[in-house]
């Protein structure tokens, strides 16, 4: 499965030379929270690739795990070795489409809120994702994207050690935050 998502993304990349309109970051901004009354983590991601085919809606996202920071090392730490695995699971994706394509002319600037449908794999673990997205067109061929989610570490097999139950959210907001330049 892992191996498809790879090959997925790189026809994206791939076609985008070819197809549509094609808008594209290697910098992406991703950053989640997880609040609890005993401590608040949050982690940020600077290093995300996203692909957007604004002709086809289709978009694909992919990041490191091992490229969020956090306040504190051993937070950073612990997330890789114990919570995501990430030497086992280096890599986390989405796949998905802007799902009424029909309604948009992302021709016009403007800002356009859409939904996006896809999957998202943490973990080794899919799971569909269901969001709204803001997209917002700019005169200098760039799209500003920005989206909230909800997730949860239990839902992509993460398991959290019962003494740290009580600091880490059960669910967790996860916030995008992309400017993609046309290619």
């Amino acid at each position: 499965m892992k191996k498809f998502a790879h090959i997925l993304i790189g026809i994206l990349f791939i076609s985008a030379n070819i197809y549509g309109q094609e808008y594209m970051t290697r910098s992406g901004y991703i950053w989640f929270y997880s609040q609890t009354p005993v401590e608040d983590i949050k982690a940020h991601n600077r290093q995300v690739a996203c692909i957007l085919d604004t002709e086809t809606g289709e978009v694909g996202v992919t990041l490191l795990m091992k490229s969020f920071e956090f306040k504190k090392a051993l937070m950073q730490r612990d997330f890789n070795r114990q919570y995501v695995e990430s030497d086992k699971y280096p890599k986390s994706t989405f796949e998905g489409k802007i799902t009424d394509l029909s309604k948009e002319d992302f021709s016009e600037a403007g800002k356009y809120n859409v939904p996006v449908s896809g999957k998202l794999t943490i973990h080794g673990v899919t799971n569909k994702i269901n969001t709204d997205v803001t997209l917002t067109v700019k005169e200098d061929n760039v799209i500003a994207v920005k989206a909230m989610f909800i997730t949860s570490p239990a839902d992509y097999d993460i398991d959290i050690p019962k003494v740290m139950r009580e600091k880490i959210a059960k669910e967790i907001e996860v916030n995008v935050d992309f400017e993609l330049k046309k290619r």
